[in-house]
């Protein structure tokens, strides 16, 4: 079975070649990937999940709203009866709030310089548990 994930790129941030380059690493990796494009809003985020039945929902931001961006999607995730799917986070985010969205729920966050395997070995260990 292969992994089904959501790449997103929420919020005004224009920049997508991180999202991209990460969703093409799953992608041959062996897994089936959705990218969903720039500007997406928690709402398109959450439908598009539902809509392709994922298994982990990944997020790329790098506005600096990824507080209120992740805890919305994860707020929108449990309203539509997928609060169990693992959701990431990729970006420009400070330690102390890397450390604030894992307890609220996160169970990554990738920031720059992690490598394309260690992101794929994370998602793949998360899926499979």
């Amino acid at each position: 079975m292969k992994i089904k994930v959501l790449v997103a790129k929420p919020g005004l941030d224009g920049h997508d070649r991180g999202a991209k380059v990460v969703a093409m690493a799953l992608r041959d990796a062996g897994m089936e990937v959705i990218y969903t494009g720039l500007r997406q809003s928690p709402e398109s985020v959450v439908k598009a999940a539902l809509q392709e039945d994922v298994d982990v929902v990944g997020l790329s931001i790098l506005s600096g709203a990824h507080m209120k961006i992740c805890t919305k999607v994860l707020q929108l995730m449990k309203q539509a009866g997928i609060g169990d799917k693992p959701l990431f986070v990729g970006g420009i985010i400070p330690a102390e709030d890397a450390d604030e969205l894992r307890r609220a729920g996160i169970f990554e966050v990738f920031g720059p310089g992690t490598s394309l395997k260690s992101i794929i070995d994370k998602i793949e260990e998360t899926v499979k548990k």
